[in-house]
Order: structure tokens, then C-alpha cells, then sequence
């Protein structure tokens, strides 16, 4: 029972580090946007890009690990606890949307403000693709909260 309750408590910390950074981070990107100034659009973009590696990629590695370990070590099976199954394909549709579709916008966002100044015009094409950063943003929080939701609640 000790190791459940070790992982139970170091996959709660990760899920607080993983949802917390995409929330926050989010804010302030949007924050940052309605300045409509490009020095702190730029700086905001660099900062997305960091704290996505450290917490984002960071969390989501320790809820996966924490998480496969207490289903491996007490063996609960993935396909016979609908809630553990559910909460596992939301978040990996999560995963999915964020490197097929999150990672990449934010790279040719990360690379046109590098070269913002303050007198810098920003494109169509970077607006184009805050957009989509913002609406596939929602959909992959949303995704993982519904996740803990099921966790919680383990409704099936």
C-alpha cells in the first residue's frame, strides 16, 4: 500500500505542474497578446516555449510513469476499469494534439518573434497561428482535466 500511496502522491504533484503550467501559461500568452506590443509578445512566445519543456513535457512524463507504475505494480487492468481507460485516452489525445499539432505552431511562433523589435509589424500568418494555438490549446486542456475528473470521481 506505501508504493500506491508514493506514486498516488507524485502523480498528483505532476498533474498540479502539468495542468497548472498549461493554464497559467496560456493566460499569460493571451495577457501578453492584448499588449499588442511585440518586445513582450516576443518574450511571452520564448517563455511558453521554455516552461512547456520544463512542465508541460515534465509533468506529463512523471503522470504517465507514476501512473503506469501503480497500474503495473497493482495490477489493475487498464481494459476492465473503464475510468482508468478513459482518463489514459483522453490524456494521450492531449499528448497527441500537442506534439502533432501545439509544438509545431509554437516553433514558427517561437522563430518570427525572435525577430520582433518595437517597431516591428506583426504578420497575419503569426495571429493565423495564435489562433490555432489558442483553440487546440483549449481542447488539449480541456482534455486532461476531464481526465482527473474521472480519476476522482471513477465513475465506471
Amino acid at each position: 500500500m506505501e508504493s500506491y500511496l508514493i506514486l498516488k502522491t507524485i502523480h498528483i504533484i505532476a498533474a498540479v505542474l502539468f495542468l497548472g503550467n498549461i493554464i497559467i501559461t496560456g493566460w499569460w500568452k493571451i495577457m501578453a497578446n492584448r499588449t499588442n506590443n511585440p518586445v513582450i509578445i516576443s518574450f511571452a512566445q520564448r517563455q511558453v516555449t521554455l516552461t512547456d519543456f520544463i512542465f508541460t513535457a515534465g509533468g506529463s512524463a512523471l503522470l504517465l510513469i507514476t501512473g503506469m507504475a501503480n497500474i503495473g505494480i497493482h495490477s489493475i487492468s487498464i481494459s476492465s476499469t473503464l475510468w482508468v481507460y478513459w482518463a489514459l485516452a483522453l490524456f494521450t489525445l492531449s499528448g497527441i494534439i500537442w506534439v502533432a499539432i501545439l509544438i509545431p505552431l509554437q516553433i514558427k511562433q517561437a522563430r518570427e518573434a525572435k525577430t520582433f523589435t518595437p517597431e516591428t509589424t506583426i504578420s497575419p500568418d503569426y495571429w493565423r497561428r495564435e489562433n490555432l494555438w489558442i483553440i487546440f490549446g483549449i481542447i488539449t486542456t480541456l482534455l486532461p482535466l476531464i481526465s482527473i475528473s474521472l480519476m476522482v470521481l471513477k465513475p465506471m
